[in-house]
């Protein structure tokens, strides 16, 4: 999740954010030239096929009559609308995204939303070729992308991490995708995060040309968590040009520290210059900081409190054209993966059911804890534990022991109390005054924060304050369970068993 010393301004005053200063402050967001040499994209546009109408019989017939076995979406069955994979009578495989039959009620609006994405034509969207609206039934039919999303080979990958400059020609395309629907007036995407992107046959990074529909004709336009929408999405339900920039913003952060990041830790890790420390850990050092600044500062820029402070994707396409190396490089290549080769349609098998969080190593009592998302027990041994793990993490000369500093710990004490009490929200309340002063630091009491936040049902909330906990400790095993136990709550399934084994690695080392 990475670390950072924070500044804790985002979470008393989110509109600080758009006076912090990215770093380093003498480094410009705009690289020097020369231009770099973009690769060409491995599917020529003329193989896509034009929009046009399908039957539901024949959707039923490539899907194996909309088989479970046969649905891509990542949330399985449990997503709204659900995407499947499918084979046409002419063996093109294809997306089909189905919606729930009241989410289009109007047909005739359904099909002029979905006739205008499908007039759009670009090499880096998997592009919407068809549509079928019988009855009460509403489906997009897209071009079908057989090598995964970015989610998955950045955060559950199996054999190998992505390389360096393969995220930046990530980050290249899409912001290329964006610029193209910009000229084509459809500057608005819906939700767009590391699911989003898919990579095709040759491994080439795409946009899904579903994120240019809503679900539903009056749905919400973002479906993850709070921590990652747009602010002016939260004070007034509307998508701009700004809230695509921001949200892209949220997948450059994604690339450049291979986790799930709220933005607003983020942007304290950036405040105070730790830029290496957002890195991804498994590039194992291998990037170009100077690029990587680059990367940050643009993040950055994107994820501006205010819109009108965010660039524009021209902006984007002019920043990030320069970073691109490796040109002659395939990208199945820099994946690691081989060129997908078409083979007779055969059903794929169901994913198994996400267990609550099985760790891959022995947990101590609190890992155990966390592993069954038992409140109680974690409420116990953070008890039991105290203070002990903050030891170094505050060095107080005698002249900074103020009247300020008493009474900040005369809040902790009666936090302590609360806590102890399991008066979770007079708990909340003492520790945010704590915290708010911001002179001392303390992981045991963002821990203790955190499971009261859990405790209250807040979930986003206690995901920020964990992370808040490693960031005073990065190597602290508790702020990585906290972590897994939030995440689990946020129905991020396979991100909680990362965190948990993650921490259960660091309790094992310190042994």
């Amino acid at each position: 999740m990475g670390c950072c010393e924070s500044t804790f301004l985002t979470e008393t005053h989110p509109e600080k954010l758009q006076t912090l200063q990215t770093v380093p402050p003498n480094v410009a967001v705009e690289p020097p030239p020369p231009p770099a040499v973009v690769p060409e994209p491995t599917a020529p546009m003329d193989t896509v096929s034009t929009f046009s109408e399908f039957s539901l019989s024949d959707l039923t017939a490539a899907t194996d009559n909309f088989s479970p076995n046969f649905i891509v979406s990542e949330s399985g069955e449990k997503a709204p609308n659900i995407v499947y994979k499918g084979r046409l009578q002419n063996q093109k495989w294809i997306a089909v995204k189905k919606f729930t039959k009241v989410a289009w009620p109007d047909a005739k609006q359904f099909v002029e939303e979905a006739s205008g994405v499908g007039k759009l034509r670009h090499p880096r969207f998997a592009n919407l070729i068809g549509y079928c609206c019988d009855g009460d039934e509403r489906l997009l039919v897209a071009e079908y992308m057989p090598n995964d999303t970015l989610a998955k080979h950045l955060f559950h990958w199996e054999n190998q991490t992505i390389e360096w400059a393969m995220r930046l020609r990530v980050a290249f395309y899409i912001a290329e995708a964006l610029e193209y629907c910009t000229t084509k007036g459809r500057a608005l995407y819906h939700d767009l995060n590391a699911y989003r992107v898919l990579f095709d046959e040759g491994g080439d990074p795409r946009l899904s040309c579903f994120g240019l529909m809503k679900n539903s004709r009056d749905g919400k336009s973002y479906s993850t968590n709070l921590a990652y929408t747009p602010p002016e999405y939260l004070k007034n339900g509307r998508v701009t040009p700004e809230s695509v920039i921001y949200s892209f913003g949220t997948v450059l952060l994604d690339l450049l520290s291979g986790k799930h990041i709220p933005p607003s830790h983020a942007l304290d890790m950036i405040q105070g210059k730790n830029i290496i420390l957002l890195m991804d850990s498994h590039l194992e050092g291998k990037f170009s900081t100077e690029d990587a600044t680059v990367v940050v500062n643009l993040a950055s820029q994107c994820l501006q409190y205010e819109p009108r402070d965010r660039p524009n994707t021209e902006d984007l396409v002019s920043t990030l054209a320069p970073l691109q190396t490796k040109p002659d490089v395939p990208s199945y290549v820099m994946l690691g993966i081989k060129k997908y080769e078409d083979a007779p349609m055969a059903p794929t098998t169901p994913a198994a059911p996400v267990a609550p969080i099985t760790p891959q190593r022995p947990l101590s009592p609190m890992g155990e804890a966390c592993s069954r998302m038992d409140l109680t027990a974690i409420h116990r041994i953070l008890v039991m534990t105290h203070y002990r793990d903050d030891e170094g993490t505050n060095e107080l000369s005698f002249q900074e022991w103020t009247q300020q500093i008493r009474d900040m710990l005369e809040a902790r004490k009666r936090g302590d109390f609360a806590f102890r009490d399991k008066n979770f929200k007079g708990a909340i309340d003492c520790y945010s005054q704590f915290i708010n002063v911001g002179t001392m630091v303390s992981p045991t009491v963002f821990a203790r924060r955190s499971l009261c936040y859990l405790l209250c049902d807040q979930p986003d909330a206690a995901l920020r304050d964990a992370m808040q906990a490693q960031c005073v400790h990065p190597d602290w095993p508790t702020a990585f369970y906290m972590q897994s136990v939030a995440l689990a709550k946020l129905d991020m399934q396979e991100d909680a068993v990362d965190m948990l084994n993650e921490a259960a690695t660091l309790e094992e080392r310190s042994q």
